[in-house]
């Protein structure tokens, strides 16, 4: 299935999801202008290589700096190529700016770095003597996702489904489909540490902590709207008919 958009309107511009579009995409034709080999020294630096913080004298070894956190946060703005790219910022753009709106601009960037840094620590965690850096902004989004769950469960995600050469539209529950889809991820994840192998390079249980992290987490970053001032007696039913004069 792949979602086209959401039944959700927006109330205000996304100025911080297209923001991140924004630096995400900057960065990857920045990506694109480097030759092979400084390009993978980039994502050696800058992405999230579990060994090196696992490992120390490994990564002495093979040069990296001491006690440098950033690929924490950087890792999340580097992408392998365009469909990784296209995927994950097609995501964000479905359903961030919702979950922007509630949570207004400010508050969104924070509770978006802080999905991203949790899901990048949980890889770490599950991936500790790993050498391959992870990278791409999949964890912060699945944070977002797992926000979304939360304050949207009863909107409808328009997806995709192509039979042979005949492209099906559906409107399906976004709690079914983020259910589905977290489920996916679980299920991924738990064979990877069965048999890494079969990870397929994904980063699953970056997904899965970036996504815990959004439900935990979303309460904190939501805006508190203030609560109706209850009725008096005689504003409603009969009595409250007077105020129509």
């Amino acid at each position: 299935m792949f979602p086209l958009s959401d039944t959700v309107p927006r109330r205000s511009v996304p100025l911080v999801t297209f923001g991140l579009i924004l630096a995400n995409a900057l960065i990857f034709f920045f990506e694109l202008s480097l030759p092979p080999e400084l390009l993978t020294r980039l994502f050696y630096i800058f992405g999230m290589v579990p060994a090196r913080f696992t490992d120390p004298a490994w990564g002495q070894k093979v040069g990296y700096s001491v006690n440098c956190c950033w690929p924490f946060l950087t890792s999340m703005f580097l992408h392998g190529g365009w469909l990784h790219l296209i995927s994950n910022m097609w995501t964000l753009w479905i359903f961030g700016d919702n979950v922007e709106d509630r949570m207004g601009h400010t508050r969104f960037l924070f509770f978006y770095l802080s999905c991203g840094l949790t899901s990048s620590l949980v890889h770490l965690v599950t991936n500790y003597s790993s050498t391959v850096p992870a990278i791409g902004a999949s964890g912060a989004i699945a944070g977002v996702l797992g926000a979304y769950f939360l304050l949207f469960p009863f909107s409808r995600v328009i997806v995709l489904v192509p039979v042979f050469f005949w492209p099906l539209f559906f409107a399906v529950p976004a709690s079914i489909y983020l259910g589905v889809w977290f489920l996916m991820q679980f299920v991924s994840g738990t064979l990877s540490l069965a048999a890494p192998e079969a990870g397929g390079g994904i980063a699953w249980w970056a997904h899965i902590g970036g996504f815990a992290a959004g439900i935990l987490l979303y309460r904190f970053f939501v805006i508190k709207h203030k609560r109706r001032r209850a009725l008096a007696v005689d504003e409603y039913g009969i009595q409250g008919a007077w105020f129509n004069f």
